[in-house]
């Protein structure tokens, strides 16, 4: 078993630092993650090409108990997945071939989506804010270019009153 996470000195109030140094440990993230989520949450998913927005996202699947894999939605743009239980839908959005705000995300109908699901939107930023001043943004960075490098230095930040008392430091546990 790999070596948990590991933390940072947090950048901000109501952020947490994380490196992560495999796909694994990204998807055990999003497991723990998904233990601290709730219907109505936004977590919107930043960085480069190739940082683990969707390993991550894969496991939060996981931990919300959601029906299908998850996988890219950047064609489909967006993908629904149940819950096999009695915990909230994950509703996948990938809003990189998406060139406008929320007016184009309207069509989407994720303010509908919002309040009974978890909505997880990569390359959501100056789309997706208008929702809700309420959500959870993670800004994945790694190495570009030509590397092997698995390294991924994470900020994790609860941004409203819904995340000011939630402990996110348990994330890097």
């Amino acid at each position: 078993m790999e070596a948990p996470a590991a933390p940072h000195n947090p950048a901000e109030p109501g952020s947490v630092q994380i490196v992560v140094t495999s796909p694994e440990q990204m998807r055990e993230l999003g497991r723990r993650l998904a233990k601290l989520l709730r219907a109505g949450d936004l977590v919107m998913l930043s960085g480069e090409l190739g940082a683990g927005k969707t390993t991550l996202t894969r496991g939060l699947g996981e931990g919300l108990g959601v029906r299908g894999a998850v996988t890219s939605p950047t064609f489909v743009i967006a993908r629904v997945h149940p819950s096999l239980g009695d915990g909230p839908p994950l509703v996948h959005v990938d809003a990189y071939r998406l060139s406008g705000g929320l007016d184009e995300m309207e069509d989407l109908d994720l303010d509908v989506s919002l309040p009974e699901s978890v909505v997880v939107v990569e390359w959501g930023e100056g789309k997706v804010e208008e929702l809700t001043e309420e959500r959870l943004q993670v800004v994945i960075h790694r190495a570009v270019g030509d590397t092997t490098d698995e390294v991924r230095h994470m900020t994790v930040t609860g941004l409203g009153e819904r995340w000011a008392s939630t402990d996110l430091s348990v994330l890097a546990a």
